[in-house]
């Protein structure tokens, strides 16, 4: 039975836990991933963990912070005047904002506190410094 490789299109089964065992996300009971190894669309961790695999094969890989989102910076943290934000919007801590950067990449941005004249705003992914404990299940080779 073929292992997976890079190059190869899969489609994966997984539910990612935190450290003190809370899910962040699954597909259980959803449509399965599918990606493409090496192509980027996901954590170089997950990627690799998947090469070598054979499908209907199973296991749990811990990947750490700095193969899944990278270490909290930060330089990704700032606050900005009130009167920045966009004309209407009313401030919530935990309201994702989207932002356009000179290259065209576009950026979530979380606000994480309010002020009666400022608000901060946090660039980092939200599981930016954590550790990743995935259970992966490879359903198919494409």
């Amino acid at each position: 039975m073929a292992e997976a490789k890079y190059g190869d299109t899969v489609k994966v089964h997984y539910t990612g836990k935190l450290d003190d065992g809370t899910v962040f996300d699954t597909s259980v009971n959803e449509d399965p991933l599918q990606f493409t190894i090496g192509g980027g669309q996901i954590i170089s961790g997950f990627e690799q963990a998947v090469v070598g695999m054979k499908p209907g094969e199973s296991k749990t890989v811990r990947i750490p912070a700095d193969e899944a989102y990278g270490q909290r910076r930060e330089d990704l943290i700032l606050e900005v005047e009130r009167s920045q934000l966009p004309e209407g919007l009313k401030p919530e801590v935990g309201l994702q904002l989207q932002s356009r950067q000179p290259d065209g990449r576009i950026i979530v941005l979380t606000i994480t506190d309010i002020t009666e004249s400022h608000v901060t705003l946090d660039a980092n992914h939200p599981l930016a410094g954590e550790d990743l404990t995935f259970e992966i299940q490879l359903i198919e080779i494409l």
